[in-house]
């Protein structure tokens, strides 16, 4: 649940994870230099990645890959300096990298930036790439390559991690969903929307995906390890605010007899 309001040229939002009973974001963000630059402090996402920046309620499959949890910033507390400016976006931010568990206040530096060179009425592409620098020899990037094609859609995310005295760890997704009813996938700011149906049946999605590499698979329970996992899902949006989701995922450790599966549906109401 979450309050935003505006005040002349300022924007503020406090939303609350009621299940676990924490913050998720709490900010104040200054909008008065336009779309070129906005500068926002509090708990925030941070930029890094093209699926962890699409919110979960514009997502076609119901969770995010094993590869983006596993080298995503998340929320965390700091100043970002973002922007847009026709086909292009970019933001940076530098944030609490601390652990609560040990009482360390290190602070982290991202970045990311996107090019839509192609975006008509029919058509998109979209590339991006960003950067992460989480202090103790951490670091990763990222990169990003996404396309619509009328009710076609596809995305693909590679990473790359120096995780210090632990090595190095990398990983990439592929996904692709078609709209069988014929709507569009929509694209704003570097980040894909939720689709809208245009029928009164509402727009019906199907989508797969394939993840292979080291990452969190722990919906499989097969927990943090190098793996490899396909999904399926079906999505029914039956309007604007009212959604039904089904995924199947499957997947098994690399060099070992370890499997998993998962299913997941979502009944998902957008007020």
């Amino acid at each position: 649940l979450f309050v935003k309001g505006d005040i002349q040229d300022w924007s503020y939002k406090s939303q609350f994870n009621v299940n676990k009973g924490t913050a998720e974001d709490v900010y104040i963000r200054y909008n008065g230099w336009g779309k070129q630059a906005k500068v926002t402090l509090g708990r925030q996402k941070i930029p890094f990645g093209l699926e962890e920046l699409t919110s979960s309620k514009d997502m076609s499959m119901l969770e995010r890959t094993a590869l983006t949890e596993a080298y995503n910033i998340g929320r965390a507390s700091g100043v970002q300096l973002a922007g847009a400016n026709g086909a292009l976006t970019y933001a940076v931010a530098a944030f609490d990298a601390g652990s609560s568990n040990t009482g360390s206040d290190d602070f982290g530096f991202s970045a990311r930036a996107t090019f839509a060179p192609l975006q008509t009425d029919e058509a998109l592409v979209h590339v991006g790439a960003s950067y992460k620098d989480v202090a103790n020899g951490v670091s990763a990037y990222a990169l990003e390559l996404a396309g619509v094609l009328g009710p076609l859609h596809g995305q693909v995310e590679f990473f790359n991690a120096d995780n210090g005295a632990a090595g190095d760890a990398d990983g990439y997704y592929a996904q692709v969903g078609f709209v069988i009813t014929g709507e569009q996938r929509p694209y704003k700011g570097g980040v894909f929307k939720r689709i809208k149906p245009t029928g009164t049946n509402g727009a019906l999605e199907v989508v797969a995906r394939y993840e292979d590499g080291q990452g969190d698979f722990g919906d499989i329970e097969l927990g943090n390890t190098d793996a490899t996992s396909w999904g399926v899902g079906v999505n029914w949006y039956v309007n604007n605010s009212v959604r039904l989701g089904m995924n199947y995922t499957d997947g098994e450790e690399e060099g070992t007899d370890l499997a998993g599966n998962e299913f997941r549906a979502r009944f998902q109401l957008v007020f």
